[in-house]
């Protein structure tokens, strides 16, 4: 498949779509079939790929004089994410199957697909900025109008946050083609660069509040707990490692130098991140705000290992940033279900819920076992990576990580205590837990994921280490 079809058939197509199926219920299964092609795609990506470098898809629009070419080329870091965006967009619209307005619902996904797989499909700068902005679009409206009572508001600071930090990322952009001459990133050398690192802090930043980090993660918690949860899925799988990939693709790697001297911000940011995101998890009796603080904690971990700038480190950040989708996934899913079932957000208000949907309730502890970081789960791999590189990298003052795994095991195991076991609320008795197949069947692929590649991690492992392999590491670092 042409990669210019890939990215573009979704972009308009979708509007096809809302236009063709506003009537009947054929959405849901066309989107289906076009993420399953898409899944297809990225595994024969995967299989073409040369040893080390990147392989070329394409050329097009070519305006040489501004280096204004849309060129398409991927490594195995592109594919990884690829491979990651369509297994979670294929989960997301079978965990979508029965939300209402499904033309208007499944056309934005449809969108968001080819906006987000324009991301790591291309290499010139100007290119991936224009696909970068074009997945808030999708992203507003789904928010915007399947969300909660506070949608509106969630969704407009959603986008402003996220729109004035991309603003830093252009002026970086330009500064950058100023300076090399190039928009494409795969020419640009951090030596040739007279200003790298005023370009370096305005990178990181734009790309800290996309992760986000601490201070800039407010826009989240609002966005999570007012998003539907497939909606909640895709910003935490997706979006939030977007954010991750630019900042390992465009920040560590692309200017190593710079990295190394301002390395530190990036773990202070992780550290904070990772402990102020899980003392609030552990305060917050709002199901699903717990879980967005728990992602944002999680994503400080991610922070932590990138800091290191070694091998090992950036190899554990990768494989955490994996795992945190496929555990924050059914976690999100299953708040949002309890939610629908029970009226209410409130833990206070459920308790007893394994005696109502046992089954439910089963992957709702895998999940919450594997954000923990219990043994034999995608959590407890990733968490032990990163101790490890970053203690290597840092010194023992960084057991910290460890100490933060205690408090969240507080907050995952008192969240079970109050909503799945004790004593059956009214709200609970009197609620029906049934769940459609389709839904059902995406949390057990979930939870198949957390338990497989908790047990196996040497299947993505390898993957990650074909990402990072055509990269050197001097003395252990970048």
């Amino acid at each position: 498949m042409s990669a210019l079809v890939t990215v573009f058939f979704p972009l308009v197509f979708s509007l096809v779509l809302y236009l063709a199926t506003q009537k009947t219920q054929y959405a849901r299964y066309i989107v289906l079939v076009i993420f399953l092609g898409l899944f297809a795609e990225s595994i024969e990506l995967y299989t073409q790929l040369p040893k080390e470098g990147y392989l070329l898809l394409g050329s097009f629009f070519e305006v040489s004089r501004f280096d204004f070419s849309l060129v398409f080329a991927v490594d195995t870091l592109s594919v990884i994410m690829l491979l990651l965006t369509s297994i979670l967009l294929i989960l997301v619209t079978l965990s979508s199957w029965h939300i209402p307005k499904q033309a208007a619902y499944f056309s934005l996904l449809l969108f968001f697909s080819g906006a987000i797989f324009g991301v790591f499909m291309s290499t010139n700068l100007l290119w991936f900025f224009i696909f970068w902005e074009l997945t808030l679009i999708p992203m507003y409206f789904l928010v915007g109008i399947w969300g909660a009572e506070g949608r509106v508001y969630a969704a407009v600071k959603f986008f402003l946050y996220t729109h004035v930090a991309s603003m830093l990322i252009l002026l970086a952009f330009f500064l950058l083609y100023k300076q090399s001459g190039t928009f494409d990133m795969t020419l640009i050398k951090e030596s040739v660069l007279v200003t790298p690192a005023f370009i370096w802090w305005l990178l990181f930043v734009g790309f800290a509040v996309k992760m986000p980090l601490f201070p800039f993660h407010t826009w989240l918690p609002d966005a999570h707990v007012q998003a539907p949860a497939p909606v909640s899925v895709l910003l935490a799988g997706v979006l939030l490692k977007m954010g991750a990939y630019a900042m390992i693709r465009m920040v560590l790697l692309m200017l190593p130098h710079q990295s190394q001297k301002y390395g530190w911000v990036l773990l202070v940011l992780g550290v904070v991140s990772l402990v102020y995101a899980a003392l609030m998890a552990l305060y917050e009796t709002h199901l699903k705000k717990m879980v967005a603080y728990s992602s944002i904690s999680h994503m400080g971990l991610v922070a932590i290992a990138m800091a290191t700038l070694s091998y090992d480190g950036l190899s554990a950040a990768l494989y955490e940033m994996i795992g945190h989708a496929f555990i924050i996934a059914p976690l999100f899913l299953i708040a949002g279900f309890f939610h629908q079932k029970t009226g209410s957000w409130q833990m206070e208000d459920m308790g007893g819920i394994m005696q109502r949907a046992p089954y439910i309730s089963t992957v709702f502890i895998i999940a919450g076992l594997g954000a923990l970081g219990f043994p034999a789960t995608m959590g407890f791999v990733g968490e032990v990576s990163v101790l490890i590189s970053s203690i290597e990298s840092y010194g023992l003052w960084l057991i910290v990580v460890a100490f933060v795994s205690m408090l969240s095991a507080s907050y995952i195991i008192w969240t079970f205590r109050r909503v799945l076991y004790g004593s059956m609320s009214s709200v609970v008795r009197s609620s029906d837990f049934s769940i459609s197949k389709m839904e059902f069947f995406a949390l057990i692929v979930f939870s198949l994921f957390i338990i497989v590649f908790g047990i196996y991690p040497q299947v993505i492992f390898s993957l990650i280490n074909d990402a990072l392999s055509g990269y050197t590491f001097l003395g252990g670092r970048v």
